[in-house]
């Protein structure tokens, strides 16, 4: 391993270097062993070119971003590095790429990227907030919003150009759409007010980004461990309290055989059962003559029946208490014509609605016991049913065949990506994101843009599931391929136009000095907001480093919190601020430049 870990950089830098002198050599149709068509490719700007550029650059920035030192490594943000570098050796050799397609393959993977992101987070965006959210994202909220002043105080003390500020505060902070919001925020800028900003003022933010991106990811992570020496943090114990308090919290549904003693309730139905009649318990079988049938609508109670019951711990005490005791017999190993399956919810016509609706035991005589719902089970009661739901049956075989054809169970349509939604979706959040909103105080109006409302409307739309016949929903392999297809494009595109310059501020200007910058930016914000969460919130550590990731939206920071403490916990905090942090960065990002430009 170790090396590895020494030889690929360098085999890296001798694949870098011999793109560069494949480009230089195509640059040049006299140096071009194979004809003048490879020097044209490359010499004339066209959409071909700058699609083969792209790959290109691809290709380099993954595999430059695969590469650990000591498990810490660039990620996506190598892509941004080959941009840089390819660009670079491009201006060099004069060639020149067709900025039209350049621009649109930017913005389009732009908007890829933050509209698959709302369609994951967005289920249980508007959940998390009323659970424990709260004061999460105050807390990173105050990350964001102290970031953007130092990067103000960067501008206004220290003279530094606000385009740079604005990048610095993105890559600082590792936020790649509100670099996006900058850049097109100083475009309008420029457009309603030409020569209040230089004239390369768009490719500005790209070079701060660059420069200070690097400790972005580290000041996170060395946080993290300060944190946990300062502090003494016991991990074992920070996740067993996190555990214990995450299982108070989220309803688990237990079973229980309960045997009817109490003769008061001879020759009731189970729905004249109080906590049965309302759903918070589900009786999904009754023993009776030692053989298991289906615990159906109509089935009256008799004294020696065995109940299995599904529900909440103390709901099952509170319904033993009314019919009688807890019995020893096992009665899922009971003979009988019961059988139970889980089936998935893939039909529009069940969309929205609760199982009291479909009243699937008074019409088919099976009872649903459980709801599975992005690996949460969730008690039956009052639950709308949503597109992918995983819901259990009990009943006989006839009758839940019956209701699979109800509710769908197709594998195949809830694999099948719902094309038709994701590109109304995305109409809906360019035109969300270009409508002007006029803030008292600000010199011109604020927009969502590319970066913030293609994300808003994804939240929502994905919150809401369906819309009569369209269905909401992307398969998690399909939202994958889709947001890493966008950042790519975009990060590929952003170094390409800022490559000529970059060099030249990092060795001849003051690229230095911006790193240092925005290493303030970085270990400011964090330093306070561990302090605060640890010493006066009393935040578990899983959960603070969670939220120290989440408040720079920083996908390699929270996977080192989660080898750190061996536990996926940090994601529930991070999931928890992550839709919040990002539209406050995009909008923070905005007003530092329509405000102060």
């Amino acid at each position: 391993m170790d090396r590895l870990a020494t030889t690929a950089p360098m085999l890296m830098l001798d694949g870098i270097m011999k793109t560069s002198f494949w480009l230089a050599m195509a640059a040049d149709p006299t140096t071009t062993p194979s004809g003048s068509w490879l020097a044209n490719l490359f010499s004339r700007s066209s959409p071909a070119q700058v699609a083969v550029i792209i790959s290109l650059v691809a290709v380099l920035g993954i595999a430059l971003g695969s590469l650990r030192i000591r498990k810490i490594g660039l990620g996506i943000a190598g892509v941004l590095f080959a941009g840089l570098l390819v660009g670079h050796v491009l201006h060099q050799n004069g060639i020149a790429l067709d900025h039209h397609t350049l621009d649109f393959a930017k913005e389009f993977g732009l908007i890829l990227f933050v509209y698959t992101i709302g369609m994951q987070v967005g289920p249980g965006f508007f959940d998390s907030l009323r659970r424990n959210g709260l004061p999460l994202n105050l807390l990173a909220a105050g990350v964001v919003i102290s970031g953007a002043v130092i990067a103000l105080g960067i501008h206004k003390l220290l003279g530094v150009d606000l385009p740079i500020a604005a990048g610095l505060f993105s890559g600082a902070t590792t936020n790649t759409p509100s670099l996006a919001a900058a850049q097109e925020a100083i475009k309008q800028v420029m457009a309603q007010n030409p020569g209040r900003l230089p004239d390369n003022a768009a490719v500005q933010p790209a070079l701060g980004y660059a420069v200070a991106y690097p400790f972005g990811i580290l000041g996170i992570i060395l946080t993290m461990l300060l944190t946990r020496w300062f502090f003494r943090v016991d991990v074992k114990k920070e996740n067993d309290d996190f555990m214990s308090a995450l299982g108070s919290e989220r309803p688990k549904l237990d079973s229980m055989s309960i045997e009817v003693t109490n003769g008061n309730l001879v020759g009731l139905t189970l729905d004249q059962v109080p906590l049965v009649r309302s759903g918070e318990v589900v009786v999904s079988r009754i023993v009776r003559g030692g053989e298991a049938q289906p615990a159906t609508a109509d089935v009256k109670l008799q004294l020696g029946d065995v109940l299995l019951a599904v529900g909440r711990e103390s709901d099952l005490r509170d319904v033993r208490l009314v019919v009688g005791k807890e019995s020893g017999i096992d009665v899922r190993a009971v003979p009988g014509p019961v059988v139970n399956r889980w089936l998935i919810v893939t039909h529009r016509e069940v969309l929205g609605k609760t199982l009291e609706q479909l009243d699937l035991r008074q019409r088919y005589g099976v009872n649903v016991t459980r709801i599975n719902r992005a690996e949460i089970e969730l008690p039956p009661a009052d639950v709308r049913l949503q597109f992918g739901d995983r819901v259990m049956l009990v009943g006989n075989a006839d009758a839940i065949r019956s209701v699979e054809e109800l509710i769908g169970n197709s594998v195949k349509r809830l694999n099948h990506p719902q094309v038709v939604p994701v590109f109304v979706g995305i109409a809906l959040g360019v035109l969300v994101g270009s409508i002007p909103l006029a803030i008292p105080g600000l010199p011109a109006p604020v927009k969502l843009g590319l970066a913030g409302g293609p994300l808003l409307m994804a939240i929502i739309l994905s919150r809401m599931g369906h819309f009569g016949p369209v269905v909401w929903h992307m398969p998690l392999s399909a939202n994958l391929i889709t947001r890493e297809l966008g950042i790519v494009l975009f990060l590929a595109c952003v170094g390409l136009a800022a490559g000529p310059n970059f060099v030249r501020s990092v060795v001849s200007g003051d690229g230095l000095y911006w790193m240092v910058l925005g290493a303030v930016i970085t270990a400011g914000p964090m330093l306070l907001a561990a302090l605060t969460g640890r010493a006066l919130i009393k935040l578990n550590f899983l959960s603070l480093c969670g939220l120290l990731a989440g408040s720079m939206t920083d996908p390699p920071a929270l996977q080192f919190a989660g080898q750190m403490t061996g536990s996926d916990a940090p994601s529930v905090s991070y999931a928890t601020v992550y839709p919040l942090v990002m539209l406050l960065r995009i909008v923070s990002a905005q007003v530092l430049i329509l405000v102060f430009a």
